[in-house]
């Protein structure tokens, strides 16, 4: 696979390069800041990638750091690949944290959803419907905004390049007609049609699996393909999520995952079911049933 240089995830490790240089240097962020004559909270974001930094700013830590040569030219470049933007930029204002720029240089993702389809392999319709119900507060060139985005991030699934997609799907995703009939229909049949892609592995975690481990909430672990850009855990929620990328909550996440696959439907009658309630839908099922009472 050929690296997705995402300026969030150049920032990211832009970051943890410049971290290690100045620890093995010695030197304090205060310090730094001081030399710098800037805030050692700025040098901090910079750090940990929550600001992007100047190229001046990176040359002069290096500096400091007694970086020179080869090493700083990949360092300053790294640093100008960082401020470059990314195709979601004019989307900004609809967009909730770094997540997109995260996903579009990972190799892998896994992913578990308890409500809602994931977004890379959502329609045009669901996502508009599921986006409308769940934020009622936004005017319609906002949905269209984000509906947007998310068809923009499927080019992820593309065959000349495509992500690594492993997807658990609580039964509730594909039960709940978002939508209505049609738009769920259409939904679940774009479900079957991925799950034939070879980088996409799908499976449903059934109701009658009854508690499992991931009962805490939805997830996705994030994958890179560069040693020096570490896995991170997105652990959504209604203002945006949370990012976790310490050792001991990525291996945490990964043991949950692992769990949850293991009691899920396989991949082949995860598809089954999703078919079949593409021909017949529970909710069908239950208009009648309620009727009937």
């Amino acid at each position: 696979m050929t690296e997705r240089r995402s300026p969030t995830i150049r920032r990211r490790r832009l970051g943890a390069e410049l971290r290690q240089r100045r620890e093995k240097a010695g030197v304090t962020i205060e310090a730094v800041a001081e030399l710098l004559e800037c805030s050692a909270s700025k040098v901090s974001r910079i750090e940990t990638g929550h600001t992007t930094a100047t190229v001046r700013d990176v040359r002069d830590m290096l500096g400091i750091y007694g970086v020179t040569g080869a090493e700083c030219d990949e360092l300053i470049q790294i640093a100008r690949e960082a401020r470059q933007k990314g195709w979601w930029h004019p989307y900004s204002p609809v967009l909730a944290g770094a997540y997109v720029g995260m996903e579009a240089a990972a190799a892998s993702i896994r992913a578990y959803e308890q409500q809602t389809v994931p977004g890379l392999l959502q329609t045009e319709e669901y996502a508009q419907a599921m986006i409308r119900s769940a934020r009622p507060d936004w005017v319609a060139e906002e949905v269209d905004q984000r509906v947007r985005v998310r068809l923009g991030r499927q080019s992820l699934l593309d065959p000349d390049d495509p992500i690594d997609l492993w997807v658990v799907l609580d039964e509730a995703v594909i039960s709940r007609p978002v939508g209505g009939d049609a738009v769920m229909r259409a939904q679940l049949e774009r479900l079957v049609e991925a799950a034939d892609l070879p980088n996409v592995t799908l499976q449903v975690l059934p109701f009658d699996a009854g508690a499992h481990a991931g009962m805490d909430g939805t997830f996705t672990i994030l994958g890179f393909p560069e040693p020096g850009d570490p896995d991170v855990v997105y652990a959504e929620n209604a203002t945006g999520g949370l990012f976790l990328e310490k050792r001991d909550e990525l291996q945490k996440y990964i043991f949950i995952f692992d769990h949850i696959r293991a009691a899920a439907l396989r991949p082949e009658e995860s598809v089954a079911l999703i078919s079949k309630l593409a021909e017949e839908p529970l909710w069908k099922w239950r208009q009648r049933g309620t009727a009937s009472t």
